[in-house]
């Protein structure tokens, strides 16, 4: 079993960057592909960007390719999400979650959840 934490979420103007972290408790934390999801006020949550157990592959949502970079550390059992070029849109709750099956972009795919952190961006 793991255990998610995020951070790093706040209040940002658009055009800024907010740097995102999911901690991860136990061992077992380089047996896990990570993912990031992100839900809006009124919305559905919705998939960001993922990475692999190796920290090799990564998947993105076209929303946010080119400017969300996701990476890990594995000494210190943390997954990052650097956000740059924030826009109004990205404002939401984003969850890290953790998978031992493929690399994926669909919540059902993912065993352990964080409680979120807020990122809002204004205009």
């Amino acid at each position: 079993q793991v255990q998610l934490v995020e951070s790093g979420g706040g209040l940002v103007q658009a055009g800024g960057s907010l740097r995102l972290s999911c901690a991860a408790s136990g061992r077992t934390f380089g047996n896990y592909n990570i993912g990031w999801f992100r839900q809006a006020p009124g919305k559905e949550r919705e998939f960001v960007a993922a990475i692999s157990r190796s920290g090799i592959s990564t998947l993105y949502a076209d929303s946010v390719k080119g400017r969300f970079t996701i990476s890990r550390d594995g000494a210190k059992n943390t997954v990052y999400l650097q956000m740059n070029s924030l826009k109004p849109e990205d404002t939401a709750i984003y969850y890290c979650a953790a998978s031992n099956r493929l690399l994926a972009t669909r919540e059902f795919e993912y065993e352990y959840w964080g409680q979120g952190t807020q990122v809002t961006v204004s205009s």
